[in-house]
């Protein structure tokens, strides 16, 4: 929280440095001016606002680029073999101005966006349905609002990250803005310079912050690193499918697998939180129960359209598990090869099942039945038969007829 304070007062005094008519023009250079300024006015024994002034216009001419050089050599060798002089900010690179986004790009994604959090409320209701496996009441609010604020932040942060992803995904299209509206045309530049998120590290803030409350484990931080790794086989796969390279099976499971990466993140961070001992069962258990899910939710129908949710992801290129069965055995093969696999995994979801307590194993299936009846989704895969979409044999032309009968539909009215 003291982090989040400090970077709002670095951007209020940007905003400051901007209408007082400072401004460098050069985002780097008015963050400097503003750390510079914060530093000024920060209390001192009994120097003034007007001494302070006096000392910079006195001594600073006198500083040069030699004198700062050894003072920061100076700091290295006393030992601080990372960074002589400590960013301030630790966690900025989350700001616009290191992800190179300006007031007049997408707003919302500075920090984390209103979109990733309402995104994340859907995922954090239904993992209200891993309390259970801790002994948690879910009727009962303090078990919820103790956990929330960490819970909803990491996975807010986490759809900030996915939906930049998905954004890149978009522009891969074959560069083909129209299915996606004026809106990705507008932003093209901005969703480019996302891309450089990716290619540094774009976990680390959340990695310092979780770090810094105490609650960053090494299994944590993998399962992080394993939701890096699921970005790119997911551009690399969605990549491969417009380009029509071959795609590799191996990457496909693994991709699928590693889909779910924040509910295992969200499981270990109750664990932390609640300094209990990790159940290494409970914890297999429901990673298979989160691969049936992701299988079944490539299936579902949309909410706002009688269209599936894989019709959807082939227009706009996301990672969709029948499409890459498609790429990989053929329209003729995928469904059955698919369903081949939906069953080995069905039986080891059984097995483990009758592994649990009795007692945790009942209730945990009867609120699987709830959620089917409910239409909703839960970690646990559904009930009742499977119902793939028709396949797309032909994307390309799947999408250019879509496009087409949009541009149709325009026309009319």
């Amino acid at each position: 929280m003291e982090q989040l304070k400090k970077l709002e007062q670095v951007q209020k005094t940007m905003k400051l440095i901007e209408s007082g008519g400072y401004a460098t023009n050069h985002q780097d250079s008015d963050r400097f001016l503003a750390n510079l300024i914060l530093l000024l006015i920060q209390p001192c024994g009994e120097l003034n606002l007007e001494t302070k002034c006096s000392l910079i216009s006195e001594h600073l001419p006198k500083i040069s680029v030699g004198f700062l050089e050894e003072v920061s050599h100076s700091l290295t060798e006393e030992g601080d073999q990372k960074n002589p002089v400590q960013n301030t900010f630790p966690i900025s690179l989350n700001t616009k101005t290191d992800i190179g986004y300006s007031e007049t790009d997408f707003e919302d994604m500075a920090l984390i966006g209103m979109d990733a959090m309402q995104r994340a409320n859907s995922t954090l209701e239904d993992f209200v349905s891993y309390f259970m496996f801790h002994g948690m009441d879910v009727n009962t609010p303090q078990s919820i609002f103790r956990y929330l604020p960490v819970l909803s932040f990491t996975e807010s942060y986490i759809y900030q990250l996915d939906t930049w992803n998905e954004n890149m995904l978009h522009i891969s299209t074959n560069g083909d803005t129209a299915l996606r509206g004026s809106n990705v045309e507008r932003n093209w530049s901005a969703n480019v310079k996302v891309m450089k998120v990716f290619r540094t590290d774009p976990i680390k803030p959340l990695v310092l912050l979780l770090e810094h409350h105490g609650l960053l484990t090494e299994r944590i931080r993998e399962e992080l690193r394993c939701g890096e790794e699921y970005w790119d086989l997911e551009r690399k796969l969605c990549c491969s499918l417009l380009t029509k390279n071959k795609v590799s099976m191996e990457d496909v499971m693994r991709a699928i697998h590693l889909k779910s990466f924040d509910y295992r993140v969200l499981n270990l961070l109750l664990y932390q939180m609640r300094e209990t001992k990790v159940n290494d069962l409970h914890m297999e258990f429901l990673s298979i129960s989160e691969f049936l899910v992701e299988v079944s939710d490539d299936f579902e129908t949309s909410e706002r359209c009688c269209r599936f949710d894989y019709e959807d992801d082939v227009l706009e290129n996301s990672f969709n598990i029948l499409r890459m069965f498609v790429r990989i055995y053929g329209a003729s093969e995928a469904q059955t090869t698919l369903a081949k696999c939906i069953s080995e995994a069905e039986e080891k979801y059984d097995r483990l099942l009758k592994n649990l307590d009795p007692q945790l194993s009942s209730k945990y299936q009867r609120r699987c039945e709830e959620a089917t009846k409910e239409g909703g989704k839960i970690s646990g895969h559904a009930l009742g038969t499977w119902n793939m979409p028709p396949v797309i044999v032909d994307e390309d032309l799947y999408r250019s007829n879509v496009l087409n009968s949009r541009s149709t539909m325009s026309t009319y009215r």
